[in-house]
């Protein structure tokens, strides 16, 4: 069986002037989608904190150049191939699956091969890396298991029906993760951001203007930012920083528990 991670991590070094790690230190943490905006803000937080990361992406390349910024290692990977996953073993103390895709389209026309990559990346890939990882923690007793999941877990929207039913089901899997990793000194938790500045999110502020009809900037102002009591993107830091800190021992009573950075919008 393939095993990620089995030597054992030396000690993140802290750079000049970098404030001193922060209760991760000789932790492992995983990061899947690490190269992007949101995962490459968490790979920072988290080797902030004394981590060693291992940024996961499909861009070996960008995943490299990420894991190179922060002291980490990379790992290329592409999570459609799920038959590389069912024999994998983690290695590891905390795992962030963050990797995200998105269509926009009615139902009517959503195109059922884009529908089901969607659910493959975002929810049977999650489940596979859990189960790679769960064995490791259990061991050990201890292990963070942090779900990027979206307010679009707890909430829908028209023409993200891919989108909405695989949150949906990362929420499910995140509790029963929780419930069953509890004994065993294991968490799960997921994190709810409302709209964040990434690259994914621009491009979902273009396909919702083609589908509306309407210009970019309309499709902030009164699309995604309509019911916002704080009228502005989430910035990738600030996920980051709640990321770091449901990585850390500070977190070890919650599990189970679904955190909202919205803006408001679900108030």
């Amino acid at each position: 069986m393939p095993t990620l991670g089995t030597e054992a991590a030396p000690a993140a070094q802290a750079r000049p002037g970098a404030p001193a790690p922060d209760g991760l230190a000789g932790k492992r943490a995983l990061i899947t989608g690490g190269a992007g905006g949101l995962g490459s803000a968490c790979a920072r937080a988290l080797a902030a904190r004394g981590a060693h990361v291992i940024v996961a992406d499909r861009d070996g390349a960008a995943a490299a150049a990420v894991a190179a910024q922060v002291g980490g290692e990379s790992w290329e990977v592409d999570l459609l191939e799920t038959s590389a996953l069912e024999s994998l073993s983690l290695e590891v103390d905390i795992l962030v699956n963050n990797a995200g895709i998105q269509t926009i389209s009615p139902l009517e026309d959503f195109d059922p091969a884009a529908f089901r990559r969607i659910l493959t990346i975002m929810l049977e890939a999650p489940f596979l890396l859990i189960r790679a990882a769960l064995p490791h923690m259990y061991a050990q007793g201890h292990g963070r298991i942090i779900n990027m999941s979206s307010i679009h877990g707890l909430r829908a929207s028209s023409y993200k029906s891919a989108y909405v039913a695989a949150k949906h089901g990362l929420e499910g899997l995140s509790k029963v993760t929780a419930r069953e990793g509890g004994e065993h000194g294991v968490t799960s938790n997921c994190v709810n951001p409302g709209y964040v500045r990434t690259p994914l999110v621009e491009g979902q502020i273009a396909d919702q203007a083609k589908t509306h009809g309407i210009p970019a900037e309309q499709v902030l102002a009164e699309v995604m930012l309509a019911k916002n009591a704080i009228k502005r993107l989430v910035e990738p830091e600030e996920i980051a920083n709640l990321v770091s800190w449901l990585a850390s021992d500070q977190s070890a009573m919650v599990t189970g528990s679904s955190y909202v950075m919205d803006g408001g919008w679900t108030a």
